[in-house]
């Protein structure tokens, strides 16, 4: 599977340790930025491009990251064919949902609120869970149309 990535200046340092891991497992990551930290750098300048690659791969995944993961959903959900989800260490469920029944293909992370471990769990769980499909399959064509 291919795993887009792409978080600004809050998430870097969690992003790199994400690419790593996920390169370990075989998954085929193209990193969208930041690459340096730069305190003033603006999350749409990386999440924009990495939502518009999750966009144009219907077999893609996409794995952004800021302070709540709040802003770069909302960039992210501006791409048509994009559906972020937003996760910042609340039930799992929530989690396993965004794929269940709203087929989310970004996951958005607020780095500022979860460990690395927990980082780590949620994020095999969201890559591994599955889409339903059924009744919600028109709910996500109307999103997209």
């Amino acid at each position: 599977m291919k795993i887009h990535l792409a978080t600004d200046h809050a998430g870097l340092e969690l992003k790199n340790i994400i690419r790593n891991i996920l390169i370990e497992k075989d998954y085929d990551v193209t990193d969208h930025g930041a690459y340096e930290y730069d305190a003033l750098d603006d999350y749409p300048d990386f999440i924009f491009p990495c939502a518009t690659a999750v966009s144009l791969d219907n077999e893609s995944k996409g794995i952004i990251l800021g302070g709540s993961g709040q802003g770069e959903a909302m960039a992210a959900n501006r791409v048509k064919g994009c559906r972020a989800a937003v996760f910042y260490n609340g039930p799992l469920e929530i989690l396993k949902l965004s794929r269940e029944h709203n087929n989310a293909n970004i996951l958005s992370l607020g780095a500022r609120f979860m460990t690395q471990d927990e980082i780590v769990k949620i994020i095999e769980i969201w890559l591994k869970e599955p889409f339903f499909g059924g009744r919600h399959i028109k709910r996500i064509e109307k999103l997209d149309s």
